[in-house]
């Protein structure tokens, strides 16, 4: 059982949520940078949510299914076509054996994440199996993928295997078949090239002067082209600090915005390092790193801030909704 990468796309990895447990030796999370949308996936194949998937960016792959399987579709549309039929994303998908998936324009959004039934059987590393592009570990062969890679894919599931029945029925096994079931809409989030994104103060925050607190949530940011997985850089009217202060190096996290001395913020994303020096202005809220993901090079991002509590009520509404989507797909198969 595998998948054959007949074209790599621009930057395909294999991505699960991520390498926990040692930062304190100086080894980064990683993972995908739409957590929600590969979690999502793997709940419509029925997968355990930290499955690894492909993410794709930008540019997808064209992928030979050497074997009928079921995958989903989740994050940025990226026009997938399956045999040249097109797909929708959010749905359970039953794909036939030598089936090939294409993908073409990306229209809404950068970042799409595959999810097939078993998952991507690929080698864990320090329990994981993403991908760390630097270091070279985890995911396939340490790499993005290459034309001619053969992904072996993981036993699937009981679950996945009545999802396939329920999704198949009587139809001949070499055909397409689409779920009427998919994602709440509650549960996808608004994507846009121009997000305003919300945030909680950072630890420095009051160390900046108050024309660069007002100008960071009254003006928008770019996305410089030098932004990739490690961080996005943004470029704006010039954020400094009301006096200048040595900073010690501290704990960061997926979100954190740091401004280093030219006054440009630099939001940390999935593959960020483990500690920084550069203060702290702002914490981009988790349930809307999935709108900062998917925002291009060149797109725009602003801020609004956000007190603790709103905060963490959103995050504990989104993880009910995903609670709910996996009880639901739960009841279809028994």
């Amino acid at each position: 059982m595998s998948l054959l990468v007949k074209r790599p796309g621009l930057l395909t990895t294999v991505q699960d949520l991520g390498r926990y447990g040692a930062q304190k030796y100086g080894v980064i999370v990683s993972g995908a940078v739409d957590r929600l949308a590969l979690r999502l996936a793997n709940l419509l194949v029925g997968n355990e949510e930290n499955a690894a998937c492909l993410e794709m960016t930008i540019i997808g792959p064209e992928i030979v299914l050497e074997q009928p399987v079921l995958i989903a579709i989740c994050g940025a549309d990226l026009s997938p076509t399956l045999d040249g039929n097109p797909l929708p994303r959010w749905k359970t998908i039953a794909a036939p054996g030598g089936s090939v998936l294409k993908f073409g324009k990306p229209q809404e959004g950068c970042r799409a994440y595959l999810a097939v039934g078993g998952g991507l059987d690929v080698a864990a590393e320090m329990n994981s199996r993403s991908t760390y592009l630097r270091a070279q570990i985890g995911g396939f062969q340490g790499r993005a993928l290459q034309e001619g890679d053969r992904i072996p894919l993981g036993s699937a599931s009981e679950r996945t295997a009545r999802l396939q029945r329920l999704l198949t029925g009587a139809a001949a096994a070499d055909s397409l078949a689409v779920s009427r079931w998919s994602v709440a809409q509650e549960l996808i989030p608004a994507y846009s090239p121009q997000p305003v994104l919300h945030v909680t103060a950072g630890q420095e925050y009051e160390l900046f002067d108050q024309e660069s607190q007002y100008r960071f949530f009254h003006e928008p940011f770019t996305v410089l082209a030098q932004s990739d997985r490690m961080g996005y850089r943004l470029q704006g009217s010039g954020l400094q600090l009301a006096e200048p202060k040595e900073m010690l190096s501290s704990a960061v996290t997926f979100g954190t915005v740091q401004v280093p001395p030219d006054g440009n913020p630099i939001v940390l994303m999935a593959d960020h390092q483990t500690t920084g020096g550069y203060p702290k202005i702002a914490q981009v809220i988790s349930t809307d790193l999935p709108l900062l993901a998917q925002v291009n090079l060149g797109g725009k991002v602003g801020f609004q801030l956000l007190d603790l509590r709103e905060a963490q009520q959103r995050a504990l509404a989104q993880q009910a909704a995903l609670r709910t989507l996996q009880l639901g797909l739960r009841q279809l198969v028994h």
